[in-house]
């Protein structure tokens, strides 16, 4: 590509390098989370929440175990501001929960704040400015001394407000665009603000650290964070916290490895809604926490519903490949995905695994609520013999022979690719049917009685219906079936060896009926019959008479 001369990288690097962080394995607690969903995730849709809507997505919000909530910027706009009275008004704030809002450094706009949040009982004011290079020098054109003012003057107007209004208020300051601001310059302003805000053990404040424009690649970002965090005045009585978003795609990087690096508190918003490329997607990080072992102390156990809320009220859509809560992340259409998928599935019913190991499935799709039948194995021309046996062992109890297996996969396979589409399991299940189950498009066999002679010698007499006509023959053979297979070649002058047999009981409702598979061979080709019905003998004669009868439409 032209034009790489005029891009740089616009970070800064702490002037002391420390990689501590680099050490810590996985992260093995939650970190304090805080949905913005209602601020950065509304600001950032083409047609914003209503009222209504937001309350509804506070509640669910509530419901999934958030403690802190962004509301909103109440100062900036009639909408916001009633919506944070009428969650205080309405008394919709359990006692557990915090609400969170944002002012500017202005004095009207605090005074507004602290009107909107009048009788909370508790919430976070949370003070911005910007610091970066960028912004100081082409938006604001001021000093450092001059942004700094600003965030001072701000941190005394929110603690003056706070002591004439009545409600808990906590305090929360960010140095917007932090990822461009020179690392020393972030920790004196910082350090300003706290020490005007005097932060005690039972009164902590948070800094936060925001990735406002992500500008380097994750670990840059950490050894800031981690820069910041050794650097802090009172640092055991502040909260660090971090607000990523996404625009070099790492906004859940950053968090973990920020989180690795001594942050104590994420900033986020389900699904990564936000301006541009969004914020860091909180379900993803929660959910790779899970998958560690580590419980998030989010509750997504029926992302279904979650989503359903989410796209209703946001107008928004949650892309089909979405980590964890796509709809097609745990679809597996590939032949060798969905073979591996049924064996470890398999796997595990057999040795009673406490632990979830199944290949490439990173976590169990029932604890999200989602189902296995239909999420996890989808059938197309791209499938296999293992996902297209495991579907219909699943949904219908069919648990056919391994060879028969790749030969309905074959079937399968063909029917998807001239209809270039995906096939449903009532599809698939279908096809099962019209392709080996109780055929009787030629012959069928009415009745079988039979006597057992000396030498363990079976005699069958057979009647068969075939183009109207009722056929009675009588073979012996060294069992039933084998009789009545020897009578069938008789009857139909017909040829083959009887190859393969297996059978199993199928549940159906309260009761179960056998299932029989049975395989014959013709001059190397093998046909697959499946027959089913109370009794096993019969079940058996009814593969028998299947895998003959395709036999004889191939002919």
């Amino acid at each position: 590509m032209k034009n790489t001369q005029k891009y740089s990288r616009g970070y800064f690097m702490p002037p002391v390098k420390s990689l501590k962080w680099t050490e810590k394995e996985y992260i093995d607690k939650a970190p304090i989370w805080c949905s913005v969903d209602l601020r950065d995730g509304n600001q950032a849709l083409i047609v914003p929440m209503s009222l209504e809507e937001k309350l509804e997505f506070f509640s669910y919000l509530v419901k999934v175990g958030f403690k802190e909530i962004e509301v909103g910027f109440p100062a900036a706009s009639d909408t916001e501001y009633e919506f944070c009275r009428a969650l205080i008004e309405r008394d919709l704030i359990p006692d557990d929960v915090t609400i969170q809002v944002l002012t500017q450094s202005r004095e009207h706009i605090i005074k507004k704040t602290f009107e909107a949040l009048k009788g909370c009982k508790n919430a976070i004011v949370h003070l911005y400015n910007s610091t970066s290079v960028s912004q100081r020098e082409q938006v604001f054109k001021k000093s450092k001394e001059e942004i700094i003012e600003i965030a001072v003057t701000g941190a005394k107007m929110l603690r003056e407000y706070r002591e004439n209004t009545e409600g808990n208020f906590r305090f929360e300051y960010s140095p917007e665009s932090f990822t461009g601001t020179e690392m020393e310059f972030a920790l004196e302003i910082c350090n300003k603000v706290i020490d005007i805000w005097e932060p005690t053990a039972d009164n902590k404040v948070i800094i936060n650290l925001p990735v406002t424009v992500e500008m380097s690649m994750p670990h840059v970002y950490a050894s800031q964070v981690e820069y910041m965090c050794d650097n802090l005045n009172s640092r055991e009585n502040v909260i660090v916290s971090l607000h990523p978003h996404n625009d070099r795609g790492c906004g859940v990087a950053d968090s973990e490895m920020g989180l690795l690096a001594g942050a104590d508190r994420i900033e986020g918003t389900l699904f990564g809604n936000g301006e541009r490329t969004g914020n860091v997607d909180i379900v993803t990080l929660a959910l790779n926490m899970f998958t560690h072992g580590v419980d998030p102390e989010l509750d997504f156990s029926n992302l279904p519903e979650l989503i359903e809320v989410y796209e209703r009220v946001t107008r928004m859509r949650v892309y089909e490949r979405s980590p964890y809560s796509g709809q097609l992340v745990f679809a597996a259409f590939s032949g060798s995905h969905q073979d591996a998928i049924a064996k470890g599935m398999n796997f595990r019913e057999e040795k009673n695994c406490e632990r979830w190991t199944v290949p490439y499935l990173p976590i169990d799709p029932k604890d999200l609520g989602r189902e296995y039948e239909g999420d996890v194995i989808r059938i197309n021309s791209q499938s296999g013999k293992g996902g297209i046996g495991y579907l219909l062992q699943q949904q219908y109890g069919f648990n056919l022979p391994a060879k028969m297996r790749e030969d309905f996969g074959y079937v399968v396979k063909g029917v998807s690719d001239r209809a270039h589409k995906e096939l449903m399991p009532d599809e698939v299940y279908g096809i099962f049917v019209d392709t080996y189950l109780n055929k009787t498009d030629k012959f069928k066999v009415e009745q079988a009685h039979y006597t057992q002679k000396k030498g363990g010698v079976m005699s069958a007499d057979v009647t068969i219906l075939r183009d109207g006509r009722v056929v009675m023959i009588n073979a012996e053979g060294n069992g039933r079936l084998d009789a009545v297979s020897n009578a069938l070649k008789n009857a139909m002058g017909v040829t083959y060896n009887l190859d393969s047999y297996e059978e199993h009981a199928l549940e159906s409702g309260s009761h179960s009926v056998a299932c029989s598979y049975v395989g014959i061979v013709k001059d190397g080709k093998k046909y697959w019959g499946a027959g089913t019905d109370n009794d096993i003998i019969v079940s058996s004669i009814n593969a028998l008479v299947s895998a003959i009868n395709r036999m004889m439409e191939e002919e």
